[in-house]
């Protein structure tokens, strides 16, 4: 909380931002949400079709105890729903200095959270021990950090890049074997695509010992695996290979990646709504580098995108912002947002 140039739970409206932790992720898309269906209820407008309005708890942790527990047990409350909308895509992307991506998340990567454990000999730490469960797990963290997983351009993925190519006006091969000279034409949009080009893996949490002079027998991390569509097996095959023979792994939250198609009603409406405000905006796929809520709602073969409806400042890094310090959204972001989503609601 040191850091922040407001309290993060203040809620402080301060330079035409709303300050505080969750207000991009993703209080933004409640707030906007609300604000919606009271303007309906105020003015008695009808939306062009039903709506189910849910608000769900632990969704950060992996929804067990929220959607997929109401998935699981309370399926009843979800019947005759078709599509859904929620987080994870529809905010601005600065394209130049006057036009604007809007991705809208129509897949997400998998998400496969790990905990490795070493099993090693204890010893004290003054004798050699070629058997030491900490330098085992941290080499083994070490392949797996410093792995660079093969590009897989899936079709949302493929399809955003294209329209950025068209767009600035670039002759751009997908195709090509040399693919990361190709993206490098796209300049900044090849860098906000590099999350979802490739699987990933990342060493996040490592415990270990009591006292500086023991050598523990057992040593624990944990590694944030994310994977793309249609490539959950090469993951898991190409960690299996990193780790060392004494380490062994076990899931700690293994969900799905999802992916439907770009088209359709719901699709057309939303980027209708986004073009009637925002005229240089350019709606595109997105495939969400994280997850969502939507994992669960797709058991129940609900299609699920990520649309939020927010026009963010060219200047604002706003995925930086996700978790981090100064977390904000603007102000006339949100009042856009209620204006997208109110001509949703009204065409779709």
């Amino acid at each position: 909380a040191a850091e922040w140039r407001v309290p993060p739970f203040s809620g402080e409206i301060r330079d035409g931002y709303l300050w505080g932790r969750g207000a991009i992720d993703m209080k933004d898309t409640v707030a906007v949400m609300l604000a919606t269906a009271r303007h309906f209820a105020r003015t008695g407008t009808r939306p062009a079709r039903e709506i189910v309005l849910a608000f769900l708890a632990d969704e950060e942790a992996g929804g067990k105890f929220g959607a997929h527990w109401l998935v699981e047990h309370r399926p009843e409350l979800f019947a005759g729903v078709t599509e859904a909308i929620g987080e994870g895509g529809g905010f601005s992307y600065a394209l130049d200095d006057t036009r604007r991506l809007y991705p809208i998340e129509n897949a997400q990567r998998g998400m496969a959270w790990m905990e490795l454990t070493a099993a090693g000999r204890a010893g004290h730490g003054s004798s050699p021990n070629d058997e030491n469960a900490v330098t085992d797990l941290a080499e083994s963290l070490t392949r797996i950090g410093r792995h660079t997983f093969p590009v897989r351009l899936i079709e949302p993925v493929r399809a955003l890049l294209a329209e950025a190519a068209r767009l600035q006006g670039v002759d751009l091969d997908l195709d090509a074997e040399d693919l990361d000279a190709e993206l490098a034409k796209l300049g900044h949009v090849a860098d906000f695509m590099q999350v979802v080009l490739r699987n990933s893996a990342n060493p996040t949490m490592f415990t270990a010992g009591y006292q500086t002079n023991v050598i523990p027998g057992r040593a624990t991390a944990r590694v944030d695996g994310r994977f793309l569509p249609g490539h959950e097996q090469e993951l898991i095959d190409t960690i299996d290979a990193l780790l060392l023979p004494s380490v062994s792994r076990e899931w700690v939250n293994h969900d799905i990646a999802m992916e439907t198609s770009f088209d359709g009603p719901l699709v057309d409406a939303m980027c209708a709504a986004v073009r009637a405000e925002d005229p240089d905006g350019h709606p595109v796929p997105y495939c969400n580098p994280g997850g969502t809520d939507a994992k669960a709602f797709t058991k129940l073969d609900i299609r699920c995108f990520g649309f939020k409806g927010l026009k963010l400042p060219h200047d604002l890094d706003y995925g930086r912002l996700f978790h981090g310090v100064d977390e904000r959204v603007p102000l006339e972001g949100l009042r856009f947002g209620v204006r997208v989503m109110t001509r949703l609601w009204q065409d779709c």
